[in-house]
């Protein structure tokens, strides 16, 4: 492709800029509007200067791309209403050996989860609940946020299902599951180990860091539960779940909630009396439940022993004040509420269970080679519908806000695609590039890596891909394979050079940024300073593997 005119060659330099200016810095001095209205800035400005008209605009955007962001999304917080999170973290946290053993495992696992979920998909998903870990562990976020970043982008090269490009690949070269899976998944080990080495090399110092309040690190729970979690399930003595195998003091302890309701009030009769009985017993021995954040009534999400021990004193009094007919219908009250608790949990699981075979049942199908986009547009549907409630809740926790960056990011990229510079920059090494022998290999590798991080990935497949192809085609039909795995390779594993080198590394760092309670900014030099060096070495590693098979 020759280069465009030159005053839109000029005119879309500078708009692709500003739209990079504001990825990596959202909040410049001079515009600090951020990286979505940055991004919406680079296109609108493209279309003002006529880069590309409103119609190519439009047509740049990818859709599958967003419907599968959006689908997954969804399903993500299905998954951890579902507690995946919880049993994630006890696989992480099981015999966990400290901060080194648990950056090796977050590697393993993303890696590995990324090869058939989309390195997209588990940034979603997993970000927010390593940063839970990283603070329940008392240790810095940024280890663990590059080691999930980076490794989903390595693991991902493994499969063609694994991110945007390589689908492009599979789809172009028409290679199958199989031989991508085999040309790729050695190179993919390697690589996420040697990824591992080089983050515990980067961080030995901090991780080494033992914790200084021994006492506080012994009351940090063995799994991962979200806050609200603890707090919903904190003990409470009038707390209904607990009635199961109660015992004698247990069911005297509970009396007082159970005569609060209307239920009971109308079988017993004089319940005004008795409730009056039951405030009098609160008022002079100074009962009080405690409160969620009450420091004096609770410790570690649990009432303090001799509160609970004077609440059932009380509550024995009371019951030994009632009537034989009055004890034998709080009885029966209290059996028909164990039953209808033993349903609601039964429900509980069987609605987990449901969650976990619709995604499942995704993960199949996407194994499958059917529509990614489609698929996970399906189960997040299939999941609402299952619910039976309002999906207003669930939508809300989408993040819009990512949806409409990368609608900006097409078109602005497409933009700079139309000017003709990277194609002109291609047409210069193209005669040096021959896949046949090691030079050509790595100068075909360095326009890759470049590119991939100018002009982003997918767009550098998409222009790349057919014309590798063709000249490797010249050498051989085995080369063809051969080019297309380099080039699905490279322009992974290239995503882990800078910030803007994948939309996962994005992923991760806007739902760190916005992450609740415990959100974290995840720079872009911080990003680079450890990017550069790994994404050398691994990419050059996993190059020796897959030229050499």
């Amino acid at each position: 492709m020759a280069l465009a005119t030159p005053i839109k060659v000029i005119l879309g330099s500078i708009a692709f800029g500003i739209f990079w200016i504001l990825a990596v810095f959202p909040a410049v001095p001079f515009l600090p509007i951020g990286r979505t209205a940055g991004s919406l800035l680079g296109a609108m400005l493209m279309v003002i200067f006529r880069v590309i008209s409103p119609d190519e605009a439009y047509a740049a955007i990818d859709l599958p791309i967003l419907g599968l962001l959006f689908g997954t999304m969804v399903v993500s917080v299905f998954l951890e209403r579902a507690d995946m999170f919880k049993h994630l973290g006890k696989l992480l946290s099981w015999k966990s050996r400290g901060g080194k053993d648990l950056l090796f495992r977050v590697c393993l696992v993303s890696a590995f989860s990324s090869a058939l979920f989309t390195n997209d998909t588990v940034c979603v998903v997993l970000t927010e609940f390593i940063l839970k870990i990283a603070r329940q562990n008392d240790m810095p976020p940024q280890p663990f946020l590059l080691a999930l970043a980076s490794s989903a982008n390595i693991g991902s090269a493994a499969t063609p299902i694994g991110n945007p490009q390589n689908l492009v690949i599979a789809v172009q070269s028409g290679i199958s599951f199989g031989m991508f899976l085999k040309g790729l998944f050695g190179a993919m080990i390697v690589g996420v180990l040697v990824n591992a080495c080089i983050l515990l090399g980067y961080f030995w110092k901090v991780l080494s860091v033992e914790k200084k309040d021994v006492e506080v690190a012994s009351t940090v729970p063995s799994e991962v539960v979200a806050d609200d979690e603890v707090i919903s399930h904190r003990f409470s003595p009038a707390t209904m779940s607990h009635f199961t195998s109660l015992g004698s003091q247990e069911l005297e302890a509970a009396v007082e909630a159970v005569m609060q309701s209307n239920s009971v009030s109308a079988s017993l009769g004089g319940v005004g009396d008795l409730s009056f009985r039951s405030r009098r017993y609160n008022s002079e021995g100074e009962i009080q439940t405690a409160s969620p954040d009450s420091k004096e009534a609770r410790t570690d999400g649990a009432v303090r022993p001799s509160i609970v021990s004077v609440e059932v004193t009380a509550s024995k009094r009371f019951v030994r004040s009632l009537s034989s007919r009055q004890r034998e219908v709080l009885r029966d009250d209290l059996s028909i509420s164990e039953k209808e608790i033993i349903g609601e949990r039964w429900k509980r699981i069987c609605w987990k269970v449901s969650v976990y075979l619709v995604t499942l049942g995704m993960l199949v199908a996407l194994l499958m080679g059917l529509n990614m986009s489609w698929t996970a547009l399906t189960a997040a549907l299939v999941l609402v519908v299952i619910d039976f409630k309002d999906a207003r809740p669930c939508l809300e926790k989408v993040s819009y806000s990512l949806l409409i960056f990368f609608c900006g990011m097409f078109i602005t990229v497409d933009g700079f695609n139309k000017t003709g510079i990277p194609s002109a920059l291609w047409d210069l090494v193209e005669p040096y590039s021959k896949i046949n022998n090691a030079g050509g290999v790595a100068l075909f590798s360095v326009v890759v890596l470049i590119l991939s991080n100018i002009a982003s990935n997918v767009p550098t497949v998409l222009l790349l891909g057919a014309r590798v192809a063709a000249s490797a085609a010249e050498i051989s039909p085995a080369e063809e394979v051969r080019a297309w795995l380099i080039l699905a390779w490279v322009s992974t594993v290239a995503g882990n050079l800078s910030l803007l080198g994948s939309a996962a590394n994005l992923i991760v760092c806007e739902q760190a940024r916005r992450a609740q309670f415990f959100g974290y900014n995840l720079s872009f030099f911080s990003h680079l300073r450890f990017g550069v060096p790994s994404t050398l070495v691994v990419t050059t590693v996993g190059l020796l593997l897959v030229t050499s098979s």
